[in-house]
């Protein structure tokens, strides 16, 4: 072990999670990431996105390079919240997503359910710890499909359960999601509250102000209005059969700490 690494040892363990976020980079997959998205038409569903920016000051979100800065590098980018004022912030009238591009459009809309959006409009959709807030997955997915052109690309990101408070639930079946599907679930569904209130570890969840079991019930219960509640829980198997049955070819599914699992996809004809 050398000098460095000695003394990295002696840290508590926070700032030993601090420093290895502060430290990890980019992702393996970014020269992919940036093959996708670079100079090209984009529209992002939720966001902005930490994640995609080139830096960000250690603060909540404990890390200081991106590890997948791709906002700089597109050539525009759309967004799509489903209301002007959500938990994660306000959404004004443009996009100001990076510094050194214009500014995109903002489309207030379900994200499954984009009809002011024209057929193949993008070449590329972003997704970054959105879709697990969807009633009916598949139904959003299908739509971004719908608004991409041939060929074109998702970039999704989402929570790896393993490392986040939905660790005690089980992974969501592909099968359930289709179900969902079929039945055409409407975003107001309470199928997984209980299974959520019961087994969210609320320790982690750092947007609970008195940290109570009830705090979060009420939450859930009003989950048409702030869209917080995980409806589905995914790691790396369901999320890439997931992606392949609705008609993705997935080029790569990386994980960056602390619990993000990025997936590059293409849809096929």
């Amino acid at each position: 072990m050398d000098r460095m690494a000695q003394l990295v040892s002696t840290f508590p363990a926070r700032a030993r999670r601090k420093l290895r976020l502060l430290l990890q980079g980019r992702v393996q997959c970014f020269e992919q990431a940036l093959s996708l998205v670079e100079d090209k038409r984009g529209i992002e569903i939720g966001g902005p996105t930490d994640l995609f920016r080139g830096w960000r000051t250690p603060s909540r979100c404990h890390w200081a390079f991106a590890p997948l800065p791709i906002y700089d590098r597109v050539g525009s980018l759309d967004n799509c919240n489903f209301s002007d004022r959500t938990a994660w912030g306000e959404h004004q009238q443009s996009y100001r997503f990076s510094s050194s591009r214009a500014p995109g459009k903002v489309i207030i809309a379900e994200g499954s359910n984009l009809a002011s959006v024209s057929a193949g409009t993008y070449d590329f959709v972003l997704s970054s710890h959105n879709l697990e807030h969807f009633a009916n997955p598949i139904k959003a997915l299908l739509e971004w499909k719908r608004i991409t052109r041939s060929q074109g690309a998702l970039i999704l990101v989402l929570p790896h359960y393993k490392s986040t408070f939905d660790h005690l639930r089980k992974t969501t079946s592909v099968e359930h999601m289709f179900d969902d599907f079929r039945n055409d679930v409407a975003e107001d569904d309470t199928t997984h509250l209980e299974e959520v209130v019961r087994l969210h570890d609320i320790t982690m969840d750092g947007f609970l102000k008195s940290g109570s079991r009830e705090e979060f019930r009420i939450r859930c219960e009003n989950n048409f209005s702030n869209r917080m509640m995980h409806h589905h829980v995914f790691d790396e198997r369901n999320s890439t059969e997931l992606l392949t049955r609705v008609g993705l070819e997935v080029i790569a599914v990386e994980l960056s700490l602390p619990y993000h699992m990025i997936i590059l996809a293409r849809w096929r004809e």
